[in-house]
């Protein structure tokens, strides 16, 4: 079902650029105001300069943003700190990474072009709510700039991992492109521009779909981009670059494919106990005390409870940290009954089994009392994907006098057959229900949107 295609990126020249750490830079939706400023102190040539923050939550009207990164791009391309590759080629792309644990992984995907399709059709399948917000801003700057700066994620399935190792055995002898992030994971990028093989992966996504991972506002960006060209031309033809957009793909069964759960620190509204905590837990949850020394020593014993649990009764497993008393607690779901009852039974079934729903519908909304505006509109909940910056943030919390109870809520992560099968099923999951790590790094490869599409 998937078109794919190779196409000539537009990438960093390192012959002007002796340093790619200092240019290239996480996604735009995660880099906050200080951290912005930061990249553009290190080098002038730094992608936040092109893929620009997202503003939509704060300033409204464009302050020419837009059009000062559409001349820096040219400029750059001008100067050759930017140039583009003579042939069109199909991307491998391996990060070796390190999780929360301290186990090292290596993840292996390639970077496309995928022939965009509306969700109705079932081609390209999302799991996650996107915001008009956001894709104003991502639109503004897709079509001053003519180019796709940052890749979406997508995941698509292959068993026998016949993607990966049929381009690695025409690839070139020599990475072109190694970089290692903030978080010493190492990204590293050859070239694959050898016909036969390109043909082959062609063929294999015919009869497959893929599955948005990370980066639902970008695609539904460029579908509305390709919207806008079908206005101006009804004609258009199947290889305009209108319709297709740069896409990173993983294979689900890839080993080193990562998905970590993202935690909740929730700011309870007044003075909690944490015995009076765990007697709310009891209304609907096993509740079990998790002693030991030190904080940190608390919450890995937390997550171990946390997994053997789940993994012995296939049901879900929360902890809960009462940062002011230093205790945690392990919740486990006791009976089966309870994701059928009468506290899911608004949620399609496919839900009712995702620990972020339990955690949300059960957790929070029944035992804490609080409701899904509520969290919202105060702002009671933040969300937090490292477990040791989570425990950090609680525990400043509470010492800050300021009428709430800190209370952190960990999470299991979400598994990637879950996730393809709240897409299949059409459904969306809640908010920050995955977080596939690491990140794609932000500029390793541009596209512009300017020529004709290779197909087969």
């Amino acid at each position: 079902m998937a078109a794919v295609a190779p196409f000539r990126a537009v990438r960093y020249n390192q012959e002007k650029i002796a340093r790619l750490e200092d240019v290239i830079t996480p996604p735009y939706d995660i880099i906050s105001a200080r951290d912005g400023e930061k990249l553009r102190q290190k080098n002038p040539y730094s992608m936040i300069n092109l893929d620009l923050r997202n503003t939509s939550q704060g300033e409204t009207e464009d302050d020419g943003r837009y059009l000062q990164a559409r001349d820096r791009f040219a400029t750059w391309q001008d100067e050759a700190v930017l140039i583009r590759d003579a042939q069109p080629a199909i991307y491998l792309y391996a990060t070796d990474y390190t999780i929360p644990g301290g186990r090292r992984l290596t993840r292996k995907g390639i970077v496309c072009l995928v022939g965009l399709a509306e969700f109705s059709e079932g081609i390209v399948r999302p799991h996650e709510k996107t915001f008009a917000g956001v894709i104003g801003d991502r639109l503004k700057l897709m079509e001053t700039c003519s180019a796709q700066f940052s890749k979406i994620f997508s995941i698509y399935s292959d068993p026998q991992q016949e993607v990966i190792r049929t381009l690695e055995q025409v690839q070139e002898s020599k990475a072109f492109l190694q970089v290692t992030d903030g978080n010493a994971n190492t990204h590293t990028l050859w070239r694959v521009t050898d016909a036969a093989a390109i043909a082959k992966v062609q063929r294999f996504f015919v009869d497959k779909p893929v599955y948005i991972a990370d980066g639902h506002h970008r695609y539904t960006t460029a579908l509305e981009y390709r919207r806008r060209a079908l206005a101006a031309n009804p004609a258009l033809p199947i290889d305009h670059p209108s319709n297709f957009i740069m896409m990173y793909l993983c294979g689900c069964e890839d080993p080193g494919l990562s998905v970590l759960p993202t935690h909740r620190l929730v700011r309870w509204p007044g003075a909690m106990s944490a015995d009076q905590l765990a007697d709310r837990m009891r209304q609907h949850l096993l509740v079990e005390e998790v002693r030991n020394s030190s904080r940190e020593s608390l919450i890995a014993e937390t997550f171990n409870r946390m997994d053997e649990a789940a993994a012995d009764s296939g049901l879900p497993a929360f902890g809960v940290y009462h940062a002011g008393e230093n205790r945690a607690f392990l919740l486990v779901v006791q009976d089966a009954a309870l994701i059928s009852g009468p506290l899911l039974a608004d949620k399609p079934a496919v839900l009712r089994d995702l620990d972020v729903v339990l955690l949300s519908e059960v957790l929070i909304s029944h035992c804490l009392g609080l409701s899904h505006e509520q969290c919202a509109t105060s702002k009671l909940i933040s969300y937090l994907s490292d477990p040791d910056e989570a425990l950090d943030a609680a525990v400043k919390q509470s010492v800050v006098e300021d009428g709430h109870t800190p209370l952190l809520l960990l999470l299991n992560p979400t598994k990637v057959a879950q996730v393809l099968k709240v897409a299949d099923s059409g459904n969306i999951m809640p908010h920050k229900s995955t977080f596939f790590y690491p990140k794609l790094l932000t500029g390793l490869l541009i596209r512009k949107l300017d020529e004709a599409v290779g197909l087969l």
